[in-house]
């Protein structure tokens, strides 16, 4: 009998491309077929077939506090009742803006927008019309949205151009891109030495969580952070997925680099779509109506999502909160690591605060090349039996994994059995 999730898909390719309105979710790099959820709470989700899963992906980070937190749900229908949208300002945007710039040390304005790919592009816009120069450097890897600046892959070599990683994205415009290799100190001095006068930003994920985990070297963020300012360009930490998630301010706050301008998302809208960018006074002063660099947006700091990020940000902000979230991560780790360890599989993990990464490597990846040097094989068969034992992680081998604080140490034991199981039967 085919199932509820298989119906769905099958129906959703008719009028969805790929069945998906997400690339990654139509399972294309692990196969099989897509779960439809239907609901969760807590750590759990429960697809369209009735089975529950422990879920470490959380909508790709958000969900930090766990699925349908009830204070979460309460702020957001409280916020419903007053209306969905007005298009105009409201107390609640003040509340989360003065408590976003409380929390970041690199925040001393922000904008509120609708997603992390508004923020990003947003923010490369403005370090643009701050600067004057056209030039971004960016690193092959790392994702920041899917607008067209940033829609570039590598060059043939280190310090050639990028070029069109999408249909739709004009050869012109990636010639304005420099892609680079993370954690390379030596290739970006190489870059500014001799593109740096042209040089508007640098923007980087601080802890790259879209190659799976990758931990910076400290050398790679003092040199960034030391090179920008030598040379006049904005740094700009991309905290989309790492804002709240690594450590309450941020990777900034936990490696101790100040950028000139951060986005942010994911956490801040506690499921809904939030996004923000900030940073200098002076260089937000140039955002309109303020200076001249455009941007704009009808559901920007819309109250609901707003309701939704100031209660997740109030349950964050709770004493011993990191901690515990990096507790129970590393619990997690650990449990792989023997499991895997006890059976002979070739693999490591790490994690930073509540992210995680797994890999089918002997040692954890550092730069690209050897994050696409992963058994990815190994990786879809290890999906497959957790996702068959009702554990559900991101369905790719270059997504980094979330841990929330709804996961209880029972359901982290049960994982780590089950991976166990998954590793004896190779």
């Amino acid at each position: 009998m085919i199932s509820r999730n298989q119906q769905l898909f099958e129906r959703a390719q008719q009028f969805i491309p790929g069945g998906v309105n997400s690339p990654v979710r139509a399972f294309r790099s692990v196969g099989g077929t897509p779960r439809f959820f239907v609901a969760g709470l807590g750590p759990r989700v429960t697809d369209a077939d009735g089975k529950s899963y422990v879920d470490y992906v959380g909508s790709w980070g958000p969900l930090i506090v766990g699925h349908a937190h009830p204070e979460v749900v309460a702020a957001v229908r409280d916020a419903a009742l007053r209306g969905l949208s007005f298009g105009a300002p409201t107390e609640g945007e003040v509340d989360l803006a003065e408590l976003l710039c409380r929390s970041m040390p690199a925040l001393e304005m922000v904008r509120l927008v609708s997603s992390g790919t508004e923020a990003t592009m947003s923010a490369i816009r403005l370090a643009r019309g701050y600067t004057g120069r056209d030039l971004l450097i960016k690193f092959e890897g790392c994702y920041h949205g899917h607008s067209d600046s940033l829609l570039v892959k590598a060059g043939s070599g280190m310090l050639t151009f990028g070029h069109p990683s999408s249909g739709g994205v004009p050869a012109d415009l990636a010639r304005h891109t420099l892609v680079l290799d993370y954690n390379d100190s030596e290739g970006l001095e190489a870059a500014f030495a001799e593109h740096g006068s042209r040089v508007a930003a640098v923007i980087v994920e601080a802890v790259a969580g879209n190659m799976n985990l990758i931990a910076p070297r400290p050398a790679f963020l003092s040199a960034m952070r030391e090179l920008c300012s030598r040379y006049g360009a904005v740094l700009i930490f991309d905290e989309v997925m790492t804002g709240f998630r690594v450590g309450g301010g941020g990777a900034q706050g936990l490696y101790g680099i100040t950028p000139d301008l951060t986005t942010l998302g994911k956490v801040i809208g506690g499921g809904m779509p939030v996004g923000a960018f900030g940073g200098r006074r002076e260089i937000m002063a140039k955002v309109a109506p303020l200076g001249p660099v455009y941007q704009a947006g009808t559901l920007s700091g819309n109250p609901v999502a707003v309701a939704a990020g100031l209660a997740t940000l109030k349950l964050v902000h709770a004493p011993g909160f990191h901690e515990r979230l990096a507790r129970l991560t590393r619990q997690l780790t650990d449990g792989l690591a023997a499991a895997a360890a006890k059976h002979g599989v070739s693999f490591s993990v790490q994690s930073i605060g509540g992210m995680f990464g797994l890999y089918f490597r002997d040692q954890c990846p550092q730069t690209y090349a050897e994050v696409m040097s992963c058994d990815r094989e190994a990786f879809n068969r290890f999906f497959h039996g957790m996702l068959a034992a009702g554990h559900y992680f991101a369905p790719s081998a270059f997504e980094a994994g979330f841990v929330s604080a709804a996961h209880g140490e029972a359901d982290i034991a049960a994982t780590v059995v089950a991976a166990e199981t998954v590793f004896a039967a190779w």
